[in-house]
Parts: structure tokens; C-alpha cells; sequence
């Protein structure tokens, strides 16, 4: 994974918000790619979070790979 590729989370991240299939960018790899920090955005390009995640915690999307969804804050 380079830096600019798109990426989903294969793990929860519950204190972020953020759930297995959220997709973020990879702002930098750490270490030759042990590590990498990844920033999640919403619709509106609002960063949500930025968290340096271990390879084994993300996977690479392709544009085939992907569909969009919403999560609607039932709280609100």
C-alpha cells in the first residue's frame, strides 16, 4: 500500500467511530509498510480521524471493490 491509496479497516475502531469496511487514505507509511497512518473523511471531506494503523489492520480498496453507504446517527 503507497501513499494516496484507498483503504478499508478490517477492525472496529469503536472510540474513533469507526467501523470494519470504513475507507480512509493512506496519508504515510511507516517502517516499509508495518505501519500506516491512515485519514478517514466524510462526504463533505470533513477529516473524522487520522490513526496510525498495522498493516494487518487495513486492506487496499479498488474502485471495483467499493460501494458507498451511509451510517445515519439514530442518536440525533
Amino acid at each position: 500500500m503507497k501513499e494516496g491509496e484507498l483503504v478499508a479497516l478490517l477492525i472496529n475502531l469503536p472510540n474513533l467511530s469507526l467501523s470494519v469496511g470504513d475507507v480512509g487514505t493512506v496519508a504515510y507509511v511507516y517502517e516499509s509498510g508495518q505501519n500506516y497512518e491512515v485519514e478517514f473523511v466524510n462526504a463533505d471531506g470533513d477529516t473524522i480521524a487520522v490513526e496510525t494503523l498495522k498493516a494487518n489492520q487495513i486492506q487496499l480498496v479498488t474502485g471495483r471493490d467499493a460501494i458507498l453507504h451511509v451510517r445515519f446517527d439514530r442518536a440525533a
